[in-house]
């Protein structure tokens, strides 16, 4: 099966994007639309990484169509990300979406490009993750799941979908007003949580694109597919990073392929489990995700000390599981 077309998103690291366009070329799309944003005022040295950035797509050799959507000037991470895709899916009706410090595995390709085929008329279904953040849990027997939460660390989609996004969130207000969210997460700790957000997002206080996206999948009644392995590796963090200035276990989890041929679902439905899983420990917003996340530290600080004993194998483990109640027996779909 053919590559898709790839919606690369660039800025400022030339180390990264090599890094991730050495993956797309060994998929070799037959379209590759680059976007990227400008330097910003103040930064010295920031419009010659540009350069050197942009420099990189100049190393396609294979049979590619390549549009390039370059700013001249710095528009920030939200408005150059959103604008620059919306730009790019009035070209193609689908597309896998990488920023330049996704690392995606071979797998990852194939996978994106059977599931668009495969779900391309289902409009329930919004957008394809490589992320799978579930700490080794396995949700399904099937090759993946299905989600509230879109994790965008390497994704694809379909025109159709992104059609219905709104970067300015206009109808935020009245829907702030109701119970939506919590109509949605089912919980009022975590509803406040993501009210902050889009609160955050609509008022322009967050130089974001991606709250907005969360958004419109919910606004949509969408869901997005989760693979049951992580396929796509975050390489990005360190202090040029726009968001992951800091390296988070969580999050920072090693890509693998997955096993072909894919194994399908029989119908469309959330995983609830994986869901509660995301809520609690991955957005942090229980008493216990707290817990465990302020002990972290503590416990890499004490490990080269104890991690041989049987007190701390007990104790990582109990800290751990206590961070996710959701553990349910696979569903027999």
């Amino acid at each position: 099966m053919s590559c898709p077309p790839i919606i690369f998103l660039i800025f400022n690291r030339p180390q990264e994007t090599a890094r991730v366009f050495s993956a797309i070329r060994a998929a070799r799309p037959a379209k590759l639309l680059v976007v990227a944003d400008g330097p910003r005022d103040g930064r010295v040295g920031e419009a010659e990484l540009c350069a050197q950035t942009r420099k990189v797509i100049d190393r396609v050799d294979w049979p590619c169509e390549v549009l390039r959507d370059f700013a001249q000037t710095n528009m920030g991470c939200g408005r150059r990300v959103s604008s620059g895709i919306t730009r790019a899916f009035e070209q193609v009706e689908t597309a896998i979406i990488l920023e330049d410090d996704c690392l995606p595995d071979p797998s990852f390709f194939p996978f994106c490009a059977e599931l668009l085929k495969h779900y391309e008329n289902n409009e329930h279904v919004m957008m394809i993750s490589g992320n799978n953040f579930q700490n080794g849990i396995r949700r399904t027997r099937y090759s993946y799941y299905f989600s509230h939460f879109p994790r965008i660390w390497g994704w694809a989609s379909w025109r159709r979908a992104w059609q219905k996004y709104d970067f300015t969130m206009q109808d935020w207000g009245a829907r702030r007003q109701t119970s939506w969210v919590r109509s949605i997460v089912r919980d009022a700790i975590v509803a406040n949580y993501w009210n902050n957000w889009f609160d955050g997002a609509a008022s322009r206080r967050i130089d974001t694109w991606a709250y907005q996206w969360t958004y419109t999948i919910w606004g949509a009644g969408g869901l997005a597919i989760v693979p049951n392995v992580n396929l796509v590796t975050n390489i990005g963090f360190g202090e040029t990073a726009t968001h992951t200035r800091s390296v988070d276990a969580r999050f920072a989890v090693p890509s693998e392929p997955i096993e072909f041929p894919l194994r399908h679902p029989k119908k469309v439905s959330r995983c609830k489990a994986a869901d509660r899983f995301e809520q609690r420990r991955l957005n942090e917003v229980s008493a216990i995700a707290r817990v465990h996340r302020a002990a972290d530290p503590l416990l890499r600080l004490i490990r080269p000390h104890v991690e041989h004993t049987r007190l701390w194998t007990y104790a990582r483990s109990r800290i751990i599981s206590l961070g996710d109640r959701s553990r349910e027996p696979l569903p027999d779909e």
